[in-house]
């Protein structure tokens, strides 16, 4: 059975459960990217998922934040207005959780899981030009990455990068690299409101994308209730 691949849940406990309900059955355990938490209104619900039901998970610039590992100093100020929310309330033993999270890259089985990239944990691999100067730090055929918030990835070969579209099944050929960024989970920013995922088949070098519904409203109304910035709820409508 396949791995199920999350990343950015963002303290979205609707998005979160609408893709458990959609992959149910259909995997054997479950792999995280990093930022379980922040931006949402539910941070100790989906940690204390995370500490029951996830295999291996590497930490996010987030759950770094709202461990209190990192300044604010750097974020924007919903971005901080959110974390120190998130501070407030998050329990001792899960702001231990993610304290304890690993950084990336991290080999798990025979592929590596990043938060960012696998030269730096907080770098952004959005573009092909960005992803081009991956090629010294890849040691797997296959890396898996989140931070973009974007569905997709990339095929890296030494003659040149080619992105890739998060469209159904794809087979990882041998000898190439691959870049492969499951979306987010919580807070989309690819124009596709619907929660993000995949699954990734590791005896088989196969990777499926997959999108699935959820009740926004819930998730921006508590948002909102929370007293978090407006900004948070309004763009989950939109995926972006």
């Amino acid at each position: 059975m396949p791995r199920l691949i999350l990343s950015d849940i963002h303290a979205n406990l609707e998005a979160l459960e609408a893709v458990l309900a959609d992959a149910e059955g259909q995997y054997d355990r479950i792999i995280c990217l990093g930022d379980l938490v922040d931006y949402g209104a539910d941070p100790n619900a989906v940690v204390e998922w995370a500490r029951a039901h996830v295999a291996v998970a590497v930490r996010g610039n987030h759950d770094r934040a709202c461990a209190g590992i990192d300044s604010l100093e750097d974020y924007n100020a919903a971005a901080q207005r959110s974390a120190e929310w998130t501070r407030s309330v998050l329990s001792e033993e899960n702001a231990g959780f993610l304290r304890n999270l690993p950084r990336g890259p991290l080999r798990y089985e025979d592929y590596d899981l990043a938060h960012g990239s696998p030269a730096d944990e907080d770098e952004y691999l959005a573009t092909a030009f960005e992803a081009s100067n991956m090629l010294p730090f890849l040691q797997a055929r296959a890396t898996f990455f989140g931070h973009t918030h974007l569905q997709g990835g990339f095929l890296v070969t030494r003659g040149g990068v080619r992105a890739i579209a998060p469209k159904g099944t794809l087979e990882l050929e041998p000898r190439h690299f691959f870049l492969l960024n499951p979306g987010a989970v919580g807070q989309p920013r690819d124009g596709d409101p619907r929660a993000a995922y995949a699954f990734y088949w590791a005896e088989e070098h196969r990777i499926e994308y997959r999108r699935t519904a959820y009740d926004v409203e819930k998730a921006a109304a508590k948002i909102r209730a929370a007293g978090l910035p407006d900004s948070l709820a309004v763009r989950l409508f939109h995926g972006k």
